[in-house]
């Protein structure tokens, strides 16, 4: 069999191959980036962002040693956890979550990053199945308060925490931003959002409140320095993005 050779539902060989890769250098940037800040080793996680990426792909990467991944539109997640249903892998959503999505993604994912708003909370914390463990949740901060873009008002912020914290079916695990390219500045400040928060709020460090969802591709080694502990890498891993099917 030849390295082009493949299996339905497999990537070939080379390909394969060039995506463990890619994955290694992302962890060795994220090592040495953690080195340049003084942090500790490992503290940093690598979610691989896998949105328009096939199946064959994810598998490939799992193979690889990767668990856990990132998805932002719900079907096309879905798909594909049915069809790596043998694989001991973690969804996280990290896209806009609309009402008539939220049954979906309570059945089914691990984390959300995208909470924005307590109806949405409600409904993933009711509609999580009692057999499953709480969905672990990030709040969105909209941190560049960018009229056009998804997330929570810092001012909301305080209000938003403490309720999800009485929300039975979810796990407030910590805060994610999406900032404008360049805007380096905005990493540090969701840190020290978070640790505002915490102040305010001291039980939330029960939950644990341990996650800033922050950093990707381009901004990732600025983000590590500013605190990040889950940097959600797509393009450095699976290359360019392809077009989503209308």
């Amino acid at each position: 069999m030849s390295s082009a050779d493949t299996t339905p539902g497999t990537l070939p060989v080379q390909a394969a191959q060039a995506l463990a890769e890619r994955r290694q250098a992302v962890l060795v940037r994220v090592r040495a980036a953690e080195v340049r800040a003084g942090r500790p080793e490992g503290g940093v996680a690598l979610l691989a962002v896998s949105k328009l990426q096939p199946a064959a792909a994810v598998r490939a990467l799992a193979q690889a040693g990767q668990t856990a991944f990132g998805e932002n539109y719900v079907q096309e997640a879905v798909d594909k956890m049915a069809e790596l249903a043998d694989l001991p892998l973690q969804w996280h959503l990290i896209g806009p979550l609309q009402s008539n999505k939220t049954r979906v993604v309570a059945e089914h994912f691990d984390w959300v990053h995208s909470l924005d708003r307590l109806k949405i909370a409600e409904r993933l914390s009711a509609q999580r199945p009692p057999g499953m463990a709480p969905l672990q949740v990030c709040i969105q901060v909209n941190i560049d308060d960018e009229d056009s873009k998804s997330g929570c008002a810092p001012a909301d912020l305080p209000a938003l925490a403490a309720a999800v914290m009485r929300l039975p079916g979810l796990r407030l695990r910590g805060l994610m931003c999406i900032p404008r390219p360049g805007n380096t500045a905005a990493l540090a400040g969701l840190a020290e959002t978070a640790g505002d928060l915490l102040a305010r709020l001291p039980a939330l460090a029960e939950q644990p409140f341990d996650t800033l969802s922050m950093g990707m591709s381009d901004d990732l080694d600025e983000a590590v320095a500013a605190g990040s502990t889950l940097v959600r890498i797509g393009t450095a891993i699976f290359g360019a993005r392809p077009a989503r099917q209308a």
